[in-house]
């Protein structure tokens, strides 16, 4: 019904009421398509709470894992949003006659110009029924590796290993092959592959390939490493260290630890890697010439070394190449200004921290005063106490001038006590020369209400008795 200009000059809001199209024998006007607008956007927010309450409460009642609760509440959303939009547009007048053409069209219209899209919802369905993919496994793919954070009508979210989110079309999941990994499988085995020169002797090869593997945490003894000889290239011997681990989405970590443990063993037995015919050029990346050349620059010789810094101290000083490697890859060095303040008082500070260069003050403060009770230099160290006791510290530690510490985590440190008696002794001695500091301990124990009744008055005394309960000597 068409509306003349001078009806519009007059009653305007017939605009809302004149029918647009029709869908059979409904006629559509803004109106009706601001009700459907509304009814449609109110059952998409009921059918994502019913989402939310089926994956986070009702299915976690009936222990089901994670995986099965994102299907199932990702298939009853689909299933309700269909049947949803159909009872909307029944109940706005449209009829199943009427809706069977429109779904008709919109076939033909998909299939023309949206196949992309029509595939990976086909994909998306067939996962979801299928299963042989699920939240939290672990997959490789073509486009990477991660694990599979959600799966929707039309894509996967996949989580990468550097914490980035990869949206992946489901169409190149079920299309292309994926190695995947269970939600519960940690277990698996790295390669590594080796090559050294063709007059080297296999069985020493062989035998420092399974003492690198022996000597990684993360490496099991059961199914045992084996050392395979693969064949003769054309510039040395092909070799591959097999090795079984429980944490195989740590596998790039485990393949570096090893890869420095087995280049080790080699250059201490003379075991050498070939260079390349055509460009003579070692296999890895740095040559001895270029690290001549480096190691001999001005600008090297001024550069600090964390290494060298920490092999002058006593407690790592019988440490080999491989152990210091370990410490400085677990730890991490912290630079600090004049002034700044490194650590607050009643601050939990979870680090063992070793001074490598400045001074830095303990500060003990109160309402009424402010007191300076040692200072540290190089080679000290500190954060033991508050560490082995789980207290925060109680004093402020300052920078003095300008200061380098190297911090290593509280696990790492408890780790290190337990292999190596030179540190244990080392802390041991040094702990029990800082008495006011014990005190504060105590202070800061009684306050927590964690002080034992029977503690002796004598601070030493008190931390000896501690230390032989928490090490058991």
């Amino acid at each position: 019904m068409a509306i003349d200009s001078s009806t519009l000059l007059t009653q305007p809001f017939l605009i809302f009421e004149t029918p647009i199209f029709t869908l059979g024998t409904q006629s559509v006007n803004v109106i009706w398509l601001a009700k459907f607008t509304l009814c449609l956007g109110l059952m998409l927010l009921v059918v994502r709470w019913i989402r939310h309450i089926l994956n986070t409460r009702l299915l976690v009642g009936l222990v089901v894992n994670e995986g099965d609760r994102k299907l199932i509440a990702n298939l009853a959303g689909f299933t309700l949003v269909a049947v949803g939009i159909v009872v909307i547009m029944q109940v706005m007048g449209i009829k199943f006659e009427t809706l069977a053409l429109i779904f008709g069209g919109l076939g033909v219209a998909v299939g023309f110009g949206l196949q992309d899209i029509t595939k990976n919802i086909a994909s998306g369905i067939t996962m979801m029924s299928e299963r042989k993919l699920k939240v939290g496994d672990l997959i490789y793919f073509a486009g990477g590796e991660g694990r599979i954070r959600d799966i929707f009508l039309r894509s996967t979210v996949i989580t990468s290993f550097q914490g980035s989110e990869l949206i992946i079309p489901n169409v190149q999941l079920t299309n292309n092959i994926v190695e995947k990994w269970g939600y519960q499988a940690k277990r698996g085995r790295v390669e590594i592959p080796v090559v050294v020169e063709q007059q080297s002797n296999l069985v020493l090869v062989t035998e420092l390939l399974l003492k690198a593997a022996s000597q990684e945490p993360s490496v099991l003894s059961d199914p045992a490493p084996k050392a395979l000889l693969l064949g003769f290239g054309d510039i040395g011997l092909n070799f591959e260290l097999w090795v079984w681990t429980d944490h195989i989405d740590q596998r790039s970590q485990i393949r570096s630890a090893l890869n420095f443990r087995i280049e080790y063993l080699f250059r201490r037995h003379a075991i050498k890697i070939p260079y390349h015919p055509t460009n003579n050029r070692n296999l890895y990346p740095a040559t001895d010439a270029a690290a001549n050349l480096i190691n001999g620059s001005p600008e090297a010789a001024s550069m600090p070394s964390i290494h060298n810094a920490l092999i002058e101290l006593p407690y790592f000083q019988h440490f080999d190449e491989l152990e210091i490697r370990e410490l400085i890859e677990k730890g991490s060095p912290r630079y600090f200004n004049p002034g700044e303040i490194l650590v607050k008082q009643d601050e939990y500070f979870p680090f063992f921290c070793v001074m490598l260069k400045g001074e830095v003050d303990a500060i003990f403060e109160n309402e009424k005063v402010s007191q300076r009770l040692f200072s540290l230099r190089h080679r000290d160290f500190f954060g033991e106490l508050p560490l082995l006791l789980k207290i925060p510290y109680p004093t402020l530690m300052r920078a003095v001038g300008e200061v380098v510490l190297f911090t290593i985590p509280e696990d790492y440190f408890g780790d290190l006590l337990s292999r190596y008696p030179q540190i244990k002794a080392a802390v041991s001695e040094e702990m029990l020369k800082r008495q006011e500091y014990i005190q504060l301990c105590q202070s800061s124990l009684k306050k927590m209400g964690l002080l034992p009744e029977e503690f002796d008055n004598n601070p030493v005394t008190w931390l000896k008795s501690r230390l032989m309960k928490l090490w058991g000597n």
